[in-house]
């Protein structure tokens, strides 16, 4: 009884090594902290931003980040991947800083937020589409990937009326 019990108790770490050891594990835990980070900056933005194209963008934010969210947590559950519940500590910290800003020094801040944040899902994403070694991770990224592409457009037109140049990445 006791052999059997010691036996489990060591089957069990191991069971969880190795689904959070997935050759993908990495690109879930991103994007699942860069879905959660845009979602949440989003609904800040939605109520802080003092421009409207800020707010439509934040908006749109919401809405596509929380449907793309939805499916990687389906999709990692599937796969029995566990995902983060909150966003990474950089962002939790770009959320402090937008947090405390309000009027065209929030709109302004939020924005070169989104250039990069969204300069660095498509990266992370182009490189889950070509090299992933899981073939459903890799077809999330490839489907997802337009949407962010889009984003990127989006928000290249929303700092470009608020006077901030962006590098031509994406």
């Amino acid at each position: 009884m006791k052999a059997s019990i010691a036996s489990t108790l060591l089957i069990l770490p191991i069971a969880a090594f190795s689904a959070s050891n997935s050759p993908d594990s990495d690109f879930y835990k991103l994007a699942a902290e860069g879905g959660i980070s845009e979602v949440e900056l989003g609904t800040l933005a939605e109520d802080k931003a003092t421009s409207q194209d800020v707010k439509d963008f934040a908006a749109m934010m919401v809405k596509d980040h929380g449907a793309a969210d939805d499916k990687l947590k389906s999709l990692a559950a599937s796969k029995g991947v566990d995902l983060p519940t909150s966003a990474s500590i950089g962002e939790i910290a770009t959320k402090a800083k937008l947090n405390v800003l309000s009027g065209d020094t929030f709109d302004k801040s939020y924005i070169k937020s989104q250039l990069k944040a969204h300069h660095e899902a498509i990266a992370l994403f182009r490189k889950e589409a070509s090299t992933g070694q899981d073939p459903d991770a890799k077809a999330f990224a490839s489907a997802t990937l337009p949407t962010l592409k889009k984003h990127m457009q989006a928000i290249r037109r929303v700092a470009a009326a608020a006077g901030i140049t962006s590098k031509k990445h994406g």
